[in-house]
This record gives C-alpha cells, sequence and structure tokens, in this order.
C-alpha cells in the first residue's frame, strides 16, 4: 500500500520536473494546452480542449462533489452509505455553489481555494501528528500491520488499478501552468512551485496514509469509505471524525473551486486559436468571467454526480488526462530537436532518462487498465478521439485570431 503511493509520487515527481522546464520555456496561458500545441500541433491541442470540455471538468467536479457530499454527512454524524441520495444532493448542490462563486467573480472563487486549501493541509498535518502520537494508545501501532493474501496471477492489473487511485490524489501537481500567463517571473516561479509543491504532496500523502496504517488494521481500512473520519474516530471518538470530516468537506469544496477557476483559461486560450465555439469562451457582461463554459460544467458534473460512482468517475479522470500529460512531456524532447533557440530557465534534471521514465509509466497504466477494464476504459479513448472528425468539420481551417473580449 504505501509502495503505491511511492511509487506514484516518484512517477508524479517525474512529471514535476519535466513541466517546469515546459512552463518556463511556454509561461503561456492554457498550459498544457499550449505545450501540446508548440509540440505535436494543432490537432493534439484540440484533443485536450474537447477532452476538457466532454470528460475532464465533468469527471473532476463529479469526484470531488461526492467526497464534499459524503464527509458532510459524517461530519453530521451520518453514514454516507446509509444516507447515499443525501450525498448525491449535497454533491449536486456543491457543484452549483462553485460554479456560482466563480460566475461571480475570479477574486471570490480564488479566496475560497486559497483559505480551504490552508485547512486542507492543516488537517492532514494534524491527523498525522494525532496518529503518531496517540495512535499506539487506542490499540494502533506498527506491529499490527498484515500482508493480505492475494492471487499472484492478478496482482499487476491489481498495483495497476491501485496506481491509478492514487494519480488521482496526486493529479493537479501542474494545474498552476493553466494560469501561467497570470505569473510574476514565471520562468523563475513556475518550475519552483510546481516542484516544491509536488515534494510537498506526495510527503503528506505517504505520512497520511502512514498514519492510517499505525491507527487502524488493514482489513479496516479497506472497508472504510472514509479512512480519514475513521482514523481520528479511533484515537478521539466522535469530536475527532466531525473535525476531520468537516474539514475535507472543506478541501473537497476548495477543489470544487480550483477546477473552476482553473479550466476556463483552457478555453480561453483555444478561444484566441480558433478552436473553440465562441459562446463557450463568452464573458458575462458584469462579473466578467466565463459564465456559459463554467454553466456547462456544472451541468455536466451534477449528471454524472446522480450517475455515476467516485470509483467509475476518478479512473475516467486520470485515463483521460494522463495521457495527455505524457504527450506534453514527450513535446520536450521535439522542442529540443525543432526549437533549440527556446530560451530554457530550467532544464529538466535527469534529462532524458526522467522524462522518460514518466512517459513509460503513464503507457504501462494505461495497458494494464485496456486489459483489465476493456470496456470503460475503450469508451473513454472513444469519446476523446470523437474529437478528431469535430476539428476537421469545424476548426481546421481558421486561423489563429487573438479576441481580447475573451479575457
Amino acid at each position: 500500500m504505501i509502495g503505491i503511493w511511492l511509487v506514484g509520487g516518484l512517477i508524479t515527481l517525474c512529471g514535476a520536473l519535466s513541466f517546469a522546464e515546459l512552463a518556463a520555456a511556454l509561461p503561456q496561458t492554457g498550459g498544457f494546452y499550449a505545450y501540446l500545441r508548440e509540440g505535436w500541433g494543432r490537432p493534439a491541442a484540440f484533443l485536450f480542449g474537447w477532452s476538457q470540455l466532454v470528460i475532464l471538468r465533468a469527471s473532476a467536479l463529479g469526484g470531488v462533489a461526492i467526497v464534499f457530499g459524503e464527509y458532510f454527512l459524517r461530519s453530521l454524524g451520518l453514514d454516507p452509505v446509509t444516507h447515499v441520495i443525501a450525498a448525491r444532493a449535497l454533491a449536486a448542490a456543491a457543484i452549483a455553489g462553485a460554479a456560482a462563486t466563480n460566475i461571480v467573480g475570479v477574486g471570490l472563487g480564488a479566496g475560497v481555494v486559497n483559505i480551504s486549501s490552508t485547512a486542507k493541509f492543516l488537517a492532514l498535518g494534524g491527523l498525522i501528528a494525532a496518529a503518531m502520537a496517540f495512535g499506539g494508545a487506542h490499540g494502533g501501532g506498527f506491529d499490527h500491520w498484515t500482508i493480505a493474501s492475494a492471487d499472484p496471477n492478478g496482482a499487476t492489473g491489481s498495483l495497476g488499478l491501485a496506481l491509478v487511485s492514487a494519480l488521482w490524489a496526486y493529479d493537479g501537481f501542474a494545474d498552476l501552468s493553466f494560469a501561467a500567463g497570470e505569473v510574476r517571473n514565471p520562468q523563475r516561479n513556475l518550475p519552483l512551485a510546481i516542484i516544491g509543491g509536488t515534494l510537498a504532496l506526495v510527503t503528506v500523502y505517504v505520512l497520511a496514509n502512514l498514519a492510517y496504517l499505525y491507527v487502524l488494521p488493514l482489513d479496516r481500512i479497506r472497508q472504510s469509505p472514509l479512512v480519514a473520519a475513521d482514523t481520528m474516530m479511533a484515537i478521539f471518538g466522535r469530536t475527532g471524525a466531525v473535525l476531520v470530516s468537516s474539514l475535507v468537506a472543506m478541501s473537497a469544496f476548495s477543489s470544487l473551486n480550483g477546477i473552476m477557476l482553473s479550466s476556463p483559461r483552457v478555453f480561453f486560450a483555444m478561444a484566441e486559436d480558433g478552436l473553440l465555439f465562441a459562446p463557450l469562451a463568452r464573458v458575462h457582461g458584469r462579473f466578467k468571467t466565463p459564465h456559459l463554459a463554467i454553466l456547462l460544467a456544472a451541468l455536466l458534473g451534477t449528471s454524472l454526480v446522480l450517475s455515476q460512482t467516485f470509483e467509475t468517475l476518478s479512473n475516467t479522470f486520470v485515463l483521460a488526462i494522463w495521457p495527455f500529460y505524457a504527450l506534453s512531456v514527450a513535446a520536450i524532447y521535439r522542442l529540443r530537436r525543432t526549437q533549440p533557440a527556446l530560451a530554457r530557465p530550467y532544464r529538466v534534471t535527469g534529462y532524458p532518462i526522467v522524462p522518460a521514465l514518466f512517459i513509460l509509466a503513464v503507457v504501462w497504466f494505461v495497458a494494464n487498465a485496456l486489459v483489465t477494464a476493456p470496456v470503460s476504459t475503450g469508451l473513454t479513448f472513444l469519446l476523446i478521439l470523437a474529437g478528431l472528425p469535430v476539428y476537421r468539420l469545424c476548426f481546421a481551417g481558421t486561423r489563429t485570431g487573438r479576441r481580447t473580449s475573451s479575457r
């Protein structure tokens, strides 16, 4: 279990080191969209934006909203397993609230993200400290760790599926690049933020899972839908569970606002390149925010919340976006060859091995998903590839054009 978190963290760190070079060399609004466009051309960039529109934003919103709903119920002392409808209704309400917040103004949405993100790290830090200090006195301790029996023939597939879940938690490590065009001194600050933030993220998640294992037996962890709350329940009783559940719910609402805040910048960049239907990049006359794009994402996210499980949404998101991460990292090799004069204030440490490790890891877990879950994985990729005829029919002949009203 800890090995999965460490391997996922290593893969993510390889990606962060690689994206740091891309972000410093191409500090443009849109992030991954810009890297794909410069490295592989407009069709690849359009497919990423298309995936954001039809899969990624809705899946991310739906998955995070379900976490909000379940932990919010737990903070009220209710079991989300027996109150599924209430949890889904709260999840839908959270998406609506995040959409309204970001339509009213970017500053309000950013403020919510900053406050609740601080609460998230305080909650995890407090949980880790409490578990290590008091876990042993409540029946915990490393001496109760056991190795669960498993079918060795299915070990590879199980590890791959578990890795997808870990990568869901680590995702967002390079999302700052979406707003690269608005970062001060991006050549210096983007690499520092991406690499430093990733190291902090990996450290916190590994320590948190060590804390869970220190307090709870593996069988309890396996059966727990809300392991953070159950850990604090074991140490401090209901008061601890309510506190950490409240903070996790706040953290999830922060993530919803972050998704609403960052993704529209991809649509702005696409609109400027003539690769997006103009209404989706239209800004509100009063609030100056992309209200139509936000409303569309909210509607899609709400529909998934009411029809899909957290596991389905998180797996769909990771399998849809991480191949684009790998393609973006692969652009490093191409850009070094085609644009050798491009200013690169930061060059990826361990080149060419580090980017290659990231790409190979993504190829492996995508191939594993195709073998272990061929129907759902295949449908995800078919939906992504459906963007190619859309591009050919609607946007292949368009020219780049700056739309200042979209900003």
